[in-house]
């Protein structure tokens, strides 16, 4: 009887497509990851009570230095003479506003000349300033053990 034997063929892998599925995959995964929002608030349904009142902000002014020195009003150019006078029209119509005072981080000229005239004119005023910044770490630290105090 014949027997039709087949010739041995070495067995082998091909790498090629292989590598063409991995960098498929990998197109793939980083594609997610730049599409990919990250859900800092989440929607959520709040119950209603009788009780509740609305949350209203109050009204604030910000007085800014920007960094050449100039003052700014709400972003409206001011001189410092006319800051306080612009401030009692607006506690005129709203009394509870509050004032803040913001100065840009990097100035080409010294800005505490003007920094400490102006504030100097508002607490003289009685008016309530607040400052804005960044905490210092000592003030993140210091807020870290007044809530271990708690």
């Amino acid at each position: 009887m014949l027997t039709l034997r087949r010739p041995q063929h070495e067995t082998r892998v091909e790498i090629m497509p292989l590598i063409d599925v991995i960098f498929l995959l990998l197109t793939f995964f980083i594609y997610a990851m730049v599409l990919t929002v990250r859900a800092d608030l989440l929607p959520m349904q709040m119950q209603a009570f009788a009780s509740g009142e609305p949350a209203t902000v109050p009204p604030a002014v910000t007085i800014s230095i920007d960094h050449a020195g100039a003052l700014f009003f709400n972003r409206e150019p001011i001189s410092l003479d006319q800051v306080l006078p612009r401030l009692r029209e607006v506690q005129a119509d709203a009394p509870n506003t509050v004032v803040y005072i913001a100065a840009e981080e990097h100035g080409t000229q010294d800005r505490l000349p003007t920094f400490l005239s102006l504030y100097d004119k508002l607490a003289y005023a009685g008016l309530d300033i607040k400052l804005v910044g960044a905490p210092s770490q000592e003030a993140i630290g210091q807020g870290a053990a007044n809530k271990l105090d708690r």
